[in-house]
């Protein structure tokens, strides 16, 4: 059954999802919780389209009542009338185009915001097997790029678009409630000029998803080259990644040119439609004018109308690059939280507030793709407050057993047990809080020392204090002129790797686990950092199952067991004394390891 689950998961993660058709509609789902906002801007926008339609229809009357007839004047019906009107219609159409702007903003940004917590809250529970056939540079752009092409959308084109189609709406009823048959001819090339558009349509919104796609394999390359940038100088690399960067730029710039090269079709397609519209018009009703069938005025307004048609046309053919944007936008960012079925559920299972620490592998069976055994049928088990320590070759399986504990990737065969309970019983979050890792590479925010000890605000400044003392970095913490409250930079850049491992080392004892792990934690650093980190060490699994990968033979060889691993399978069990006494792999890797002086585990 797990097999079986985790297939189909990493299928799906492997899977591209095709476009669902449906997103226009969650697009206006999200507008729901706004409704009242956007009722009132409707108003609004008609109010306003609406003394957009009365103004040439009151030039039109004063061309064809008072111009062309010489109507008496008397009262209300008056020139000076007209013009007070005329001015009256212009203030009111003003006042409502703010208040529509500033409801539709106001909604568009709250809406901006509910979606980017919504990505964040997403790209945070991914799975890791998710996380590893995907770029960051992916995410990122989904999280960033993607939602402000959306917020464009809501607070600019939406806009446009509210008005522009209702004024569209309001100048077809005026122009047929004042002649139908004049209408029907001002209308005749608008099929023409939707049949242009729908062709370019479709290589547009194509050229838009290969745009979208770039972007984020250059996000991804930038935060890659700029968090490599010390290793490329090191090793004289700049001219290789220049080059590829070279390489994505062009691709970018020739998706983008030939974009700009579509798009300049739009807005004079509809300049030329609008001209020819108004020279078909005029032609047909300089000839009913002289027949006498047909006034003026009512061919002035008819221009008029003709004229604010085609400017939300314009608009809109402005703004099509920027709706195709964000439909891609849309279909990439519901692509992300459609995931749903794949995220962890962190509050799923039984709730264990206090894991005790006993740990047990029964016949497990791992791979990362399915096909390629990482772990063959491993089993051990691990008694609460012992120390095991994991060697081997790289690609022994030594830190895939670390991740399995932590339960981020779920096994094809076997079970893993915490204290007698199947680790995919054990609600998630209860699991990691009583499992804490420190890893070689020590990642660490651009945040105050505290804030990178405890993570989260449940813990306090007492217990931050205790722990960088157990863990031997308060020495150097209390040498920093913040103390405490120093600001670390970006990854810990301005700290040496030995005061980073120490601080990691502090945070895992803040968070009082249950069991510790160290990843390979005492690589990367100096003699004498490595005599503070053994100390830390022993204080640190005083009371704690610790689970240990090391390179340093000093690391491991007080552990009460020592499992040896090759090619995914344990070949031996026992204590350092045990296993030299023995005289099989693992003895032969730590004579070959002090007589080549190279690491016993790599």
């Amino acid at each position: 059954m797990r097999s079986t689950i985790f297939n189909s998961r990493a299928k799906r993660g492997r899977e591209t999802k095709p476009v669902k058709n449906h997103n226009f509609k969650r697009l206006l789902l999200l507008n729901l919780p706004h409704w009242k906002r956007i009722v009132l801007a409707s108003i609004c926008v008609l109010l306003v389209n609406g003394a957009q339609l009365a103004k040439p229809y009151i030039l039109k009357i004063v061309i064809d009542d008072f111009l062309t007839k010489h109507l008496a004047q008397s009262g209300l019906f008056s020139l000076t009338s007209m013009g007070i009107l005329y001015f009256i219609v212009v203030a009111f159409s003003g006042f409502f185009a703010v208040a529509q702007v500033n409801l539709i903003n106001k909604a568009g940004q709250e809406i901006m915001r509910s979606l980017r917590s919504r990505v964040f809250a997403t790209i945070q529970l991914l799975p890791l097997w998710y996380l590893d056939k995907t770029s960051s540079g992916n995410l990122i752009t989904r999280a960033t790029n993607d939602v402000e092409a959306l917020s464009e959308l809501y607070t600019d084109v939406l806009i446009s678009l509210f008005q522009d189609v209702f004024l569209i709406l309001g100048i077809i009823g005026a122009m047929f409630l004042m002649d139908a048959r004049l209408a029907l001819v001002s209308f005749s090339v608008i099929p023409v000029m939707f049949a242009a558009i729908f062709l370019l349509r479709t290589k547009i919104k194509r050229n838009f998803r290969i745009m979208k796609s770039l972007v984020g394999k250059i996000n991804g390359f930038m935060a890659e080259n700029i968090s490599g940038m010390k290793l490329i100088q090191f090793f004289h690399g700049e001219k290789e990644k220049k080059q590829e960067f070279a390489k994505l730029n062009e691709e970018y710039y020739k998706v983008t040119s030939f974009q700009v090269w579509m798009n300049s079709f739009l807005k004079p397609m509809s300049d030329v439609f609008q001209s020819l519209t108004v020279a078909i018009l005029i032609w047909y009703g300089m000839g009913k004018i002289g027949s006498q069938t047909l006034q003026i005025g009512v061919l002035y307004a008819f221009t008029t109308y003709i004229k604010q048609f085609f400017t939300p046309i314009s608009d809109l053919a402005d703004n099509y690059t920027s709706i195709q944007s964000a439909f891609v936008s849309a279909d990439r960012i519901f692509e992300l939280l459609d995931q749903q079925d794949n995220l962890e559920d962190l509050n799923a299972g039984l709730a264990m507030e206090q894991i005790q620490g006993k740990i047990e592998f029964k016949n497990v069976w791992f791979a990362y793709n399915d096909k390629d055994w990482i772990l063959r049928d491993i089993s051990f088990t691990v008694e609460k407050g012992q120390m095991a320590a994991f060697v081997g070759q790289t690609g022994a399986g030594k830190t895939t057993i670390i991740s399995l504990v932590s339960g981020f990737y779920p096994i094809q065969k076997g079970e893993i047990l915490i204290d007698g309970i199947n680790i995919n019983n054990i609600k998630k979050r209860d699991l990691r809080r009583n499992i804490a890792v420190v890893l070689q590479d020590v990642f660490l925010f651009s945040e105050t020392i505290g804030k990178n000890v405890s993570l989260n605000d449940d813990i306090d400044g007492a217990v931050i204090e205790e722990a960088l003392k157990t863990s031997y970095a308060k020495e150097f913490v209390d040498g920093l002129p913040g103390k405490i409250n120093e600001l670390v930079m970006e990854r810990g850049s301005t700290l040496s790797a030995g005061q980073r491992q120490l601080l990691s080392f502090a945070r895992a004892v803040a968070h009082n686990p249950s069991v510790i792990v160290l990843d390979e934690a005492t690589a990367n650093i100096d003699t004498q950092t490595e005599v503070l980190i053994q100390k830390a060490i022993e204080n640190m699994a005083k009371d704690r199952t610790t689970l240990i990968i090391a390179h340093r033979l000093s690391t491991i060889r007080n552990a009460d067991k020592i499992i040896v691993l090759k090619k995914g399978e344990i070949v031996e069990t026992g204590s350092h004394a045990e296993l030299m006494e023995k005289g099989g792999y693992y003895q032969e890797m730590v004579v070959e390891g002090i007589r080549g002086n190279i690491d016993l585990t790599t």
